[in-house]
């Protein structure tokens, strides 16, 4: 399919090239791309329809890469990605070797700043800024924010500093896509931001300012009332009275799908002397009518047809974040004290069960995940079972909250911990390769892995069983079959494992999602003659005590095998265990290696760090023969 416009930009020195009224048709083109190349590779469709005008007026008005854009979470940067270098390679989008769904330093010169997360863009773009008033550089800054990130608190501790900065060239770009807010506004906050806009009116307010305040004695008082007089008129017809108030000149809203206009505002407030925050309203899923429609379902879509859109059909086998949601709705229906509680993301972690059942038990506190588990703590406290869905990226920016607020008061907060692992396609910002390692050394903390969707069911209702503190259950965005939900959940004994295989000279303990290639490997060896008895170490801490004392002796080779990274993991965990106890078997912990895995199918990636059957049991006979 051949563009009009964007087959000729590969970069934004060519989009500078275009005539202004130009633009409008190349915001199609790219949005058309962007459905037809999304559809067949997945990613996050909605939020960057959204943006596309802002995307080609940011590139368009600024000099970049000279500029910096940062942008927040990343998912809602396709179009800059497109815009920027990537066009011909974005075909490759999520893919393994191709080009990240967020963005990344090393990928690109106009990535200024890694981003996958929510709430970092304001702190990151003041970082800039502040840095280039220290070297003495001379660029813009320009922070795009919004999408969710304003429920975290991390962009009001970054407002609050920077609104007290004066920084200069520093645009701050809320991103907002919900209608309520341009539908409540209207012609008369149109007029007074046109003319807010304007070099002219900064000038004047200014010299204003300067003026009252050479009058002695009345100056500064006249001063404060003029500008209480503007914000109050302006709080009346916008919401932008806080921003004011914490040092921000406020402009908006601004319509963010009509190019001119934002054209038209980005060179107005390019160059003030102080921090600007510029609210524009925009579309999420602009220009394809069943994400307009649906916008959270095309927030991030699986492979489709475009003109049929995405159809949701009943999943052939069941993720282990639909067992979650189906067992969190009967507990519910168990005990009235239980309470789901997710941060932004109650579809992705399958707890829309739940919450259909139990809606005045479910919250959504959205990206806010220490407030999640500070907020389960005091529901704790007062006798509520929160069950915490949150996934183990996300978790890590909570992990004070869990020690000080949870753990530290012996509270007893479950944390489902969904997507640890390998996540795939989302790469490095989200594999969940290290919730093993903050949690195992928290104290009177209860650690488990289920090996499956059944094993989930049990302990899920062990969990609200056990009163002696907090406890977390960590499964991998994978199938979680078997799964029977016609049986009822039993209560396991908290610290027992499981043994799948008997064998003697080699102990395999196997970790969750990692019991399949276990046994597999397992299976391999043994056509070597090498015996390996095979055990599901579903409760990690406390790890299984008469186990180890009745079997330990046996073996000459104890292997750990976890989806987590090995430095810190369950193997550290276990091998402090055995040097306590006088182990004298030979030690071997297999997990994700001490670096960031790229993106990709878990498959792929599992073979790029060597967690196959295949390589498990290759990795073992070396270390068995490397003794011998």
């Amino acid at each position: 399919m051949g563009y009009q416009y964007l087959d000729r930009i590969n970069f934004p020195g060519d989009l500078r090239n275009l005539k202004e009224e130009e633009l409008p048709l190349l915001c199609e083109e790219i949005r058309a791309f962007l459905i037809e190349t999304v559809s067949k590779t997945g990613g996050h469709l909605a939020s960057s329809l959204g943006v596309v005008e802002l995307t080609v007026a940011l590139h368009y008005v600024l000099d970049t890469p000279k500029d910096q854009i940062v942008w927040d979470v990343g998912h809602q940067a396709y179009a800059h990605k497109i815009l920027t270098g990537r066009k011909d390679k974005f075909h490759t989008l999520r893919q393994y070797h191709g080009i990240s769904g967020f963005l990344k330093r090393d990928e690109s010169e106009y990535d200024c700043y890694g981003a996958g997360h929510a709430s970092t863009a304001l702190s990151a773009a003041f970082g800039l800024a502040t840095a280039r008033e220290k070297l003495k550089e001379d660029f813009r800054v320009a922070a795009v924010f919004g999408d969710g990130a304003l429920t975290g608190g991390l962009c009001y501790e970054a407002i609050n500093n920077i609104g007290s900065s004066n920084i200069p060239k520093f645009l701050a770009i809320l991103n907002d896509n919900n209608w309520s807010i341009a539908e409540n506004v209207g012609a008369i906050n149109k007029y007074l931001n046109d003319f807010a806009q304007t070099p002219l009116y900064y000038r004047f307010r200014r010299r204003v300012r300067e003026g009252l305040e050479k009058f002695p004695r009345i100056g500064k008082p006249m001063t404060f009332l003029a500008r209480r007089i503007e914000e109050g008129a302006r709080g009346i017809l916008t919401s932008g009275a806080l921003f004011e108030a914490l040092g921000f000149d406020y402009i908006g809203p601004v319509d963010g799908n009509n190019i001119r206009e934002v054209i038209k505002t980005l060179r107005n407030l390019k160059d003030i002397d102080h921090p600007v925050l510029l609210h524009i309203t925009t579309k999420k899923g602009k220009g394809y009518a069943p994400a307009e429609k649906e916008p959270e379902d095309y927030h991030g879509v699986k492979p489709f047809c475009p003109d049929e859109g995405f159809v949701e059909t009943e999943p052939q086998q069941l993720l282990f974040q639909d067992v979650f949601g189906r067992e969190l709705r009967r507990l519910g229906d168990i005990s009235e004290k239980v309470v789901g509680i997710t941060a932004a993301m109650p579809t992705g972690t399958g707890i829309v069960p739940f919450a259909e059942k139990h809606p005045e038990r479910f919250f959504d506190v959205g990206i806010a995940e220490a407030h999640a588990v500070v907020f389960s703590a005091g529901l704790a406290v007062k006798g509520v079972r929160p069950f915490v869905a949150i996934y183990s990226t996300f978790l890590q920016r909570a992990y004070d909250a869990i020690v000080h607020d949870v753990a530290l008061q012996k509270l007893p907060v479950v944390f489902c911990i969904d997507r640890a692992g390998l996540v795939g396609e989302d790469g490095t910002t989200h594999q969940g390769a290290f919730d093993l390692s903050y949690l195992l050394h928290v104290p009177d903390m209860i650690v488990t892995a289920p090996k499956d969707g059944n094993e989930l069911k049990d302990m899920m209702f062990t969990a609200l069983k056990h009163e002696g503190g907090p406890f977390a259950i960590r499964y991998p965005k994978a199938v979680a079959e078997p799964y029977d939900p016609d049986e009822e959940p039993k209560e396991l004994e908290v610290g027992s494992w499981e043994v799948l295989a008997e064998g003697t000279e080699t102990l395999i303990l196997a970790v969750g999602s990692m019991i399949p290639s276990a046994l597999g490997a397992a299976g391999l060896l043994k056509a070597d003659r090498v015996s390996c008895e095979v055990v599901n170490a579903r409760f990690l801490k406390p790890a299984d005590g008469n186990y180890l004392e009745r079997r330990i002796a046996s073996f000459s080779n104890v292997i750990t095998v976890e989806e987590n990274s090995e430095i810190g993991g369950f193997g550290s965990y276990i091998r402090q265990i055995l040097d306590e106890r006088g182990a004298g078997a030979r030690f071997l912990p297999i997990g994700i290696p001490d670096r960031f895995v790229t993106h990709g199918k878990r498959p792929l990636l599992f073979e790029e760090i060597g967690l196959t059957p295949r390589q498990i049991a290759a990795r073992i006979k070396e270390f068995i023969n490397r003794k011998k």
